[in-house]
C-alpha cells in the first residue's frame, strides 16, 4: 500500500502534466500565442498580478473567448469520463466496463433525438441548448431505468445490471433511429447526430463551464472519498459486506456518481470513447489497483489525455478539425490491445 507522500507526489506530477498540456493546447492554433504571454494574461485576468501587455488585444480575445473554454471543457470531459470508468470497473468488477456500459450513451442519444424532433431548437438554459439538456437527462434516465430493471428482491446483481444495460442500450438506440427515420428528420439532421456519436468539444463557453465544473469537481471528490468502498467491491459483494459496507446503498451511490459524471461529459462533448476504458487501465498498471490513487490519478490523466487529443484533432489536418471521438478511438484501440497483449499475465484488478 502506497504511502500518502508517494500518492501526493504522483498526483502533483500528474497535475503538472495537466497544466503543461492545457498551456500547450491554448498556445497552439492558427495564431500561435507565446505560453508566457498566456500566463501573464491569465494572472492579469484573475487580478493576481499586473503585467503590461506585450500581446495584441486580438490574441487575448482568442485565448479567453475561443481556446481556453474549449481546453477547460476538454479537461473536464476527460476527467469525468476517466473517473466514471474507474468507478464502474471497480464497482462492476469488470475490466471492460466503461462509462457507457449501463446505458448512458443510448439514453443520451434517445434524449437528443426526442429534443431534435419534438422540441424547439431555440430553447436553452444556462448556456446549454435543448439538445444538450435532453442528452444529459436521457443519460441519467437510462441509468435509472437499467437499475430499476436489474433490481430483484431488493438486490441488484452485477451480472443482471450489465445485461440490463446492454438490453436497454440496444432498445433505446433502435427507438432513436426508428423515430428519426419515420419522422423524416434523418436527412437534414444526420450531421448533428453524426457529430454527437463521434464526439467533439464545441460551442463551450464560460457559462457552461460555470455550471459543469462544480458538478464534475464534486463528483470526482466524492468518488475519491468513497475509494475504500470501491476497493471493497473488488472483493465481491460478500467480501464488501464482510468489511462493513452497506452493499446496496453504496452501489446506488457509486452508480449515481458515475452516471452524473458521464452525463455531464455527454452534454458538452457527445460520445467520446476509450477515455474511460483505457486511462484507468494505464493508471492501474503504472501505480497498482488501490482506488485511493487510481481514481484521482485517472481524473488527472484523463484530463491531460483529452486536452492533448483535442489539440491533435484541431491541428493534425488543419484547417480540417477531426472528430475527437474518432481520434481517441484511433489512439485508444491500439493502446488497449498493446496493454492486453503486453500485460495479460501481470495485470492485477
Amino acid at each position: 500500500m502506497k504511502s500518502r507522500k508517494k500518492i501526493a507526489l504522483i498526483l502533483v506530477l500528474l497535475a503538472a502534466v495537466l497544466f503543461g498540456a492545457m498551456l500547450l493546447a491554448t498556445a497552439i492554433g492558427a495564431v500561435h500565442i507565446a505560453p508566457l504571454d498566456i500566463l501573464k494574461m491569465t494572472l492579469n485576468k484573475l487580478h493576481l498580478a499586473h503585467f503590461d501587455p506585450t500581446w495584441r488585444a486580438v490574441e487575448e480575445a482568442i485565448v479567453f473567448q475561443v481556446r481556453l473554454p474549449c481546453v477547460v471543457g476538454a479537461a473536464l470531459v476527460g476527467a469525468a469520463l476517466a473517473t466514471a470508468g474507474s468507478l464502474f470497473q471497480g464497482l462492476l468488477r469488470n475490466p471492460l466496463a466503461d462509462p457507457y456500459l449501463i446505458g448512458t450513451s443510448s439514453g443520451a442519444l434517445f434524449g437528443l433525438t426526442i429534443a431534435m424532433i419534438f422540441l424547439p431548437a431555440t430553447l436553452s438554459f444556462s448556456g446549454f441548448g435543448i439538445t444538450s439538456i435532453a442528452a444529459f437527462l436521457g443519460a441519467l434516465g437510462a441509468v435509472f431505468l437499467v437499475y430499476t430493471l436489474a433490481r430483484i428482491g431488493g438486490r441488484t446483481h452485477v451480472v443482471t445490471l450489465i445485461l440490463a444495460g446492454v438490453a436497454v442500450s440496444f432498445l433505446l438506440t433502435a427507438i432513436s433511429w426508428f423515430l428519426l427515420d419515420v419522422m423524416g428528420e434523418l436527412h437534414w439532421k444526420a450531421g448533428a447526430i453524426y457529430g454527437f456519436l463521434w464526439g467533439q468539444i464545441t460551442a463551450v463557453d464560460w457559462s457552461q463551464i460555470a455550471v459543469l465544473a462544480p458538478i464534475i469537481f464534486v463528483g470526482i471528490i466524492l468518488a475519491t472519498f468513497f475509494a475504500f468502498r470501491v476497493n471493497a467491491f473488488s472483493l465481491g459483494e460478500e467480501g464488501a459486506a464482510y468489511l462493513g459496507i452497506n452493499v446496496e446503498r453504496d452501489k446506488v451511490l457509486l452508480l449515481g456518481i458515475g452516471a452524473l459524471l458521464t452525463a455531464c461529459a455527454v452534454c458538452i462533448a457527445g460520445l467520446i470513447g476509450f477515455v474511460g476504458l483505457v486511462i484507468p487501465h494505464i493508471i492501474r498498471l503504472a501505480f497498482g489497483p488501490d482506488n485511493r490513487l487510481v481514481l484521482p490519478a485517472s481524473a488527472l490523466a484523463g484530463a491531460s489525455f483529452l486536452v492533448l487529443a483535442d489539440l491533435l484533432a484541431r491541428t493534425i489536418l488543419a484547417p480540417t478539425v477531426l472528430k475527437l471521438g474518432i481520434l481517441t478511438a484511433l489512439i485508444g484501440g491500439p493502446v488497449f490491445l498493446y496493454l492486453l497483449l503486453r500485460y495479460r499475465r501481470e495485470y492485477a484488478f
